[in-house]
């Protein structure tokens, strides 16, 4: 089943299978983001091994959201289950996560990727200075990366989670 212009279900599987690609077009290009995010952090990260004495990094890993998990926040949330907007509703179908050792190392990233010429801060949640009810700390970030793809550049979305070896186990 996929949805048509008019938000209406169908059946046919030529929409189907054209619906299918276009998704497939648009994970793809959010893995890119994440791997321009990752690049940048990978590239700090080395930095501080070999010529600071110092490294605020301890771990990074990514994501990306499956199909099944956005059609389901997609659903939850009433958006409609088309690429454009999945993309202009859903902020974290890319993710990275940053471990730091100390609180004031996530502050210290923070200010570095963002001060990156081609990252725009698109928002920021500061979980740290205002805890969640739950006690849940951590520093996220929703920023937009350049994608140079063969025919275009495309913004792409990418959320960054920042966060203590401490908070990350307590997440977890």
């Amino acid at each position: 089943m996929s949805v048509d212009a008019g938000d209406e279900a169908t059946t046919d599987p030529e929409d189907a299978r054209e619906l299918g690609a276009e998704f497939r077009r648009l994970l793809m290009t959010y893995q890119f983001g994440v791997d321009e995010v990752m690049t940048k952090i990978m590239i700090l990260r080395k930095e501080f091994h070999h010529i600071h004495e110092y490294n605020p990094i301890e771990h990074v890993g990514s994501r990306l959201k499956s199909l099944e998990s956005i059609a389901a926040k997609a659903h939850r949330r009433g958006i409609p289950l088309t690429p454009s907007a999945v993309r202009d509703s859903l902020f974290d179908i890319g993710g990275v996560r940053v471990t730091c050792s100390f609180i004031s190392d996530i502050y210290r990233m923070r200010d570095l990727l963002i001060g990156q010429r081609d990252v725009t801060l698109l928002q920021e949640k500061d979980y740290i200075a205002a805890p969640k009810g739950n006690g849940y700390k951590s520093l996220h970030l929703i920023v937009s990366v350049p994608v140079f793809l063969s025919d275009r550049v495309e913004q792409v979305v990418v959320e960054i989670q920042l966060r203590t070896i401490a908070m990350d186990f307590w997440a977890s």
